[in-house]
């Protein structure tokens, strides 16, 4: 077991790829938000890719370790301590009985750290799954973030995975994900479902803005401060069921990364998004650019880099070929 002696701010369970096969029933898929931070975690303490560890949001917990293991801490920089000494992130570290990983709050580029437990979080899988989806009270630690008091179950590590522990275990500096030093984040983005509402003039518009990410932002959407969009005739010549603001439309279903116009609002819906509504969604952001959202501090400028389908895929293929035991060193 693993007491919480501090929270920390909406530290959660997830695990990878999330709530997968529901999304048709309203539920998201939820999981890390910064899924490359998370896989290479638990790669460095000898777990599968999919086993359950603790998002950190920009500001870390305090936790006491009932028991000898093996951790790793990988993403934004939150100055984690073990009792007072510092410790490394993308490296593996062995924890004693008895030991408190001291985390504060979050340091330079970055948001969300990810904390792996050799053998991996043993909360109760809901749906296939133990990400937390808050929004819902499932998953997790009862449906929600950690609390103080709590004591988190783990399952025991294995020999083979503390004997890795006497042995230094680093992420490769190549395969690790490279976080914006100057609080600008270029997010790639293609083109539909509803790109035909937009015209020519805010197509350009959107692609050539600086987008400020907005402090109204979580894990079901992010919203992003900016210019105001332009319309082709199909958003005012539309029949009176879609509604009567230019960016309305009947209720349709959303991909996972869709941008949603709300007025003149765009909303990237997130991990823990909605599946369906009555707004627009002129671009979607592919999977593969969600680990630099999840890295974003409200505030932060993001532009966008229009991809193709296949070039999404192709990028997605390449994190996670930069995901495997091969990553590390």
């Amino acid at each position: 077991m693993i007491e919480v002696i501090k929270k920390g701010l909406e530290t959660s369970v997830q695990d990878y790829p999330g709530r997968q096969g529901y999304w048709d029933q309203g539920f998201p898929p939820s999981g890390p938000m910064d899924n490359w931070s998370f896989r290479l975690a638990n790669r460095l303490v000898g777990n599968s890719e999919n086993d359950a560890g603790l998002e950190c949001q920009y500001m870390g917990p305090t936790l006491k370790f009932e028991y000898d293991t093996v951790i790793a801490i990988t993403g934004a920089d939150m100055q984690a301590k073990l009792d007072d000494g510092p410790i490394e992130r993308w490296t593996n570290i062995k924890v004693c009985k008895g030991q408190v990983l001291h985390m504060s709050f979050v340091k330079g580029s970055g948001a969300r750290a990810y904390i792996a437990i050799a053998g991996g979080l043993a909360t109760e899988p809901w749906l296939g799954s133990r990400s937390t989806f808050h929004k819902a009270g499932v998953g997790g630690m009862e449906g929600h973030a950690i609390q103080e008091g709590q004591k988190l179950p783990v399952n025991a590590p294995s020999s083979e995975q503390m004997e890795l522990g006497n042995t230094p275990r680093r992420v490769n500096p190549e395969c690790m994900p490279r976080f914006s030093e100057n609080k600008t984040w270029e997010v790639e983005v293609v083109k539909g479902p509803n790109d035909d509402w937009i015209d020519d003039e805010g197509h350009q518009r959107f692609i050539e803005s600086n987008w400020k990410l907005s402090a109204k932002s979580d894990r079901t959407g992010f919203r992003l401060d900016g210019p105001d969009w332009t319309f082709t005739n199909k958003a005012f010549e539309k029949s009176l069921e879609h509604g009567t603001e230019p960016s309305n439309i009947i209720d349709q279903g959303y991909p996972i990364g869709a941008i949603n116009l709300a007025g003149q609002t765009p909303i990237i819906l997130m991990n823990d998004g909605p599946s369906m509504g009555g707004f627009i969604n002129p671009y979607t952001v592919p999977t593969v650019g969600f680990w630099k959202l999840g890295q974003a501090k409200p505030g932060d400028t993001i532009r966008f880099k229009v991809v193709t389908v296949q070039e999404a895929q192709d990028l997605r293929k390449t994190v996670n070929e930069l995901c495997t035991e091969n990553s590390i060193i």
